[in-house]
């Protein structure tokens, strides 16, 4: 068969329904792939697609493909990174130009192959047909196991035609566990499990941070399980938003820089941490300073180099956070004071903590303030999303207005945030919509981040993805406009509004101009019918809230004391 036959097959093997892909790349496998059902999804630029497949990935928890040719290669591998810094399993391939080609100038041609190295786990060279099945399993295999990152592949041919217009005598072979994430999960070992559960034992303060790898390993009913079961408050990465409802007795939110004021003092004033699938970076540490140095942890992750890594574990714990998490529920009873009677005290503070804030917050959340602020702008789209709802956040002022005043309180919500790219929001959506094409997408961006892809709302009208966008439209860079503000007062006659302002646009009828759904909606009231209606439209829609910029900071990170 030919190269493009067996790539067609194995992605259906693979259980691949939609690839992101940017002209011109791989004519003749997708051509195949369309006679066996699969969808070619073609949006206006590289990036796009793999921010897509990113989105597709993380909403299903299965690998996504994205491909570009040579040209468009290190665009790609720039969108790329937040799927990377996400630990999504996205496996990209590109075209390059053959050997004959190289060194001499030919057009459009750079040197690619090093751009994938820093937002890849696995970066290879597919230089004929006969080393293509070998290394499209092992891109799968580098995607979904352990540690979850992009794989990428670098065939033969600026289209990649000379692999894949080649034949050869091929079979399809899948190993059926890489066609999921996780691929395998590794137990930890019963002694430091044990260890693990002795230390919680004495402990009166202890608090979970539950991070990414937690969704990542589908573990989110044993986290609440053990917290439930031992009597600890939980808090999140925003990775891991949604682990536990936000209205469970024992949620203190999301912790770190994007964050809950009551998560930070909870976790600062811990005397035990357990980290769950957690990173320790300095998002969810607010700068490796909550919990502060010295204070005690234990870090259960699937990857041993991460065990230790910003804190000294007094116990490291590695293993898939389901498998591990299921063994520490079924040993915790057989430990002497494992199951946290003793915490009434501690308990009652996190629950101060947690009533403080929510009183603190509720005069702006419920504000009936023309222009509308924010703040009332996020309590109106909590009300709107059900337990079918899947809730993209993009970056900046999205992600911190999502992490701080959403609730997710149904059971089924799924919570997908961008893990630095600002813009990601648009096309992601487009890829989780296509992936769970049962369940409702809703985005949550700004006007910021909607212009950086605002041509895919025509991609999402073209392929029929009913994914509604809802845009806090305060025509500005909002986040920025207070460090713009006190650098430009340094200087007298200078105006910072340059490097923030934008022109006042309006989303819902550019929306209509590329045939999707447009509202536009300048009153509170408004907001949650707004959101229904697109919703049950079934149309991609945009949903166009005019907030005031004047007043539309998101709410400050709680720090420790000085």
């Amino acid at each position: 068969m030919t190269g493009a036959k067996f790539f067609a097959d194995s992605l259906q093997a693979y259980g691949i329904s939609h690839v992101f892909v940017a002209p011109a790349v791989a004519n003749l496998a997708l051509a195949e792939a369309a006679a066996i059902g699969i969808t070619s999804i073609v949006p206006h630029g590289e990036k796009s697609a793999a921010y897509m497949a990113d989105g597709y990935a993380r909403a299903s928890n299965r690998p996504a493909v994205c491909l570009a040719q040579s040209v468009g290669a290190a665009n790609l591998a720039a969108g790329l990174q937040d799927a990377y810094l996400a630990l999504s399993p996205v496996v990209a391939l590109t075209g390059r130009k053959t050997g004959e080609e190289q060194y001499r100038n030919a057009y459009q041609e750079v040197a690619h192959a090093g751009l994938f190295d820093p937002v890849t786990k696995f970066s290879g060279l597919v230089e004929n047909l006969e080393q293509f099945p070998r290394m499209l399993r092992q891109a799968f295999r580098e995607a979904t196991s352990g540690a979850t990152a992009p794989a990428h592949l670098d065939l033969q041919g600026i289209f990649g035609n000379v692999v894949l217009e080649s034949e050869a005598d091929l079979e399809v072979m899948v190993e059926e566990a890489f066609t999921r994430r996780p691929s395998f999960r590794p137990e930890a070992s019963p002694d430091s499990i044990t260890a693990a559960l002795k230390a919680l034992a004495t402990d009166e303060r202890p608090v979970i941070v539950a991070g990414g790898g937690v969704v990542a390993s589908q573990a989110q009913a044993e986290v609440v399980e053990l917290a439930e079961k031992l009597s600890i408050p939980v808090a999140t990465s925003i990775n891991a938003k949604g682990t536990i409802a936000d209205n469970h007795r024992l949620a203190v939110g999301i912790c770190g820089t994007y964050s809950r004021e009551c998560a930070n003092r909870a976790v600062y004033e811990a005397d035990m941490v357990l980290f769950i699938g957690s990173h320790t970076g300095s998002q969810v540490t607010n700068e490796w300073t909550i919990p502060a140095a010295g204070t005690r942890v234990i870090q259960i992750d699937i990857d041993p180099t991460e065990i230790g890594r910003s804190y000294p574990a007094e116990v490291g714990v590695n293993g898939d956070a389901k498998a591990t998490l299921r063994r520490m529920i079924e040993s915790s009873d057989r430990e002497s004071g494992a199951a946290g009677g003793g915490r009434a005290d501690w308990l009652a503070r996190v629950e101060t903590l947690v009533g403080e804030w929510q009183e603190k917050v509720k005069p702006r959340a419920t504000s009936d303030a023309m222009p509308m602020i924010p703040d009332r702008l996020c309590t109106e789209v909590t009300a709107a999303l059900d337990g079918n709802s899947v809730l993209v956040a993009d970056t900046g002022h999205a992600g911190i207005w999502t992490a701080t005043m959403f609730d997710l309180i149904h059971p089924g919500q799924q919570y997908l945030r961008c893990a630095g790219s600002l813009g990601w929001g648009l096309p992601a959506s487009i890829g989780a919509q296509l992936a769970v094409p049962d369940k409702n997408v809703i985005c949550f961006t700004g006007d910021g981040g909607i212009w950086y892809h605002l041509s895919e709302i025509e991609t999402a009208v073209r392929c029929n993805v009913p994914a509604t966008i809802v845009v806090n439209n305060n025509s500005g860079y909002i986040q920025d406009r207070g460090g713009d503000d006190i650098a430009y007062a340094k200087v007298p006659g200078t105006d910072s509004s340059a490097l923030w302002r934008f022109n006042d646009t309006n989303f819902a009828a550019l929306a209509e101009d590329m045939g999707a759904l447009g509202i536009r909606v300048e009153k509170p009231g408004d907001v949650r019918g707004a959101i229904e209606q697109a919703v049950a439209s079934g149309r991609p829609a945009v949903v166009d809230v005019v907030t005031d910029p004047e007043d539309g900071f998101a709410p400050e990170r709680w720090n420790r004391p000085a």
